[in-house]
């Protein structure tokens, strides 16, 4: 029986991993979530588990200078005490849920020699956390970091519920060519179970086998809400001109792309245009 403790009550990735996991693997695991609000947490033990997968934190908010030390507070000295006492107490393997953010990239591509430079206070956040976690790795301790792209599913946050929210209002959407990467949460979950299951350390690029083009997203959720939606050269034109001046079609409508992911076995994957239609129901 491998033991599982996710710390961070509520986090939608911490909350669909411990779904996928009951569900789909109601044998031979037991998982746990313990809440991070307050300070009940540092007075229960971490004792007997194998891992600690870390998903607690902020993001999704609007950032201001005001709220800096906030996100310092939450992501990455939380993080670092976390990593501490599960070290403390005898488990064997920290998983942290980073960012792709830590790259501070809003276009281009990443490989494993892109050394980060985050911009915002959820991408600094993130990787002074990293930094702080990884020093506790020893012969006894493995850590292991996880920077996916954008996550999506059925009930998440972020970019992929406002392009949802577009193609439920729009007839028609522009057609531009570009690639995300992009990891359906699913995917994520079972490329989480199995870092654990192999004992995994070091640092991972998680995402879906394929990139997604946005006009692919907006087509494949029209498909799933049961729309019709019309692909227009025309905004598609428009957006291509403004995109350099108005920086949310940059990021919407910009490549952002990791050139040497790591990827699950395909049998292990919900392959891209099937998981965005189950997104958007």
């Amino acid at each position: 029986m491998k033991r599982i403790l996710i710390t961070g009550a509520g986090s939608y990735i911490g909350t669909s991993f411990e779904r996928y996991m009951r569900v789909g693997y109601p044998d031979g695991y037991a998982v746990d979530t313990i809440d991070m609000i307050g300070d009940a947490w540092r007075n229960t033990s971490f004792s007997g588990y194998d891992c600690v997968f870390h998903v607690a934190g902020i993001a999704h908010r609007k950032e201001t200078r005001e709220n800096a030390p906030l996100y310092d507070l939450v992501n990455r000295a939380l993080a670092v005490e976390v990593a501490q006492k599960a070290k403390a107490d005898g488990v064997k393997q920290f998983v942290f849920l980073s960012s792709m953010s830590v790259y501070g990239k809003e276009t281009g591509s990443i490989d494993r020699a892109t050394r980060p430079q985050p911009k915002s206070n959820y991408g600094k956040s993130k990787w002074a956390a990293e930094e702080g976690i990884v020093a506790l790795q020893d012969a006894s301790y493995r850590v292991c970091i996880l920077r996916p792209p954008m996550v999506y599913g059925s009930g998440c946050k972020g970019n992929f519920q406002s392009v949802v929210k577009l193609v439920k209002k729009l007839p028609c959407f522009p057609r531009v060519h570009n690639e995300r990467s992009m990891i359906y949460i699913d995917n994520l979950c079972a490329f989480v179970k199995q870092c654990i299951d192999e004992e995994r350390e070091g640092l991972y690029l998680p995402q879906n086998r394929e990139y997604v083009q946005t006009q692919q997203m907006a087509r494949e959720i029209a498909v799933g809400l049961g729309k019709r939606l019309w692909m227009s050269r025309l905004l598609g034109f428009a957006v291509w001109v403004l995109r350099g001046a108005v920086p949310m079609l940059k990021k919407a409508f910009g490549t952002l792309v990791y050139t040497d992911p790591d990827l699950l076995p395909p049998e292990l994957e919900v392959e891209v245009a099937a998981s965005i239609r189950q997104s958007a129901q």
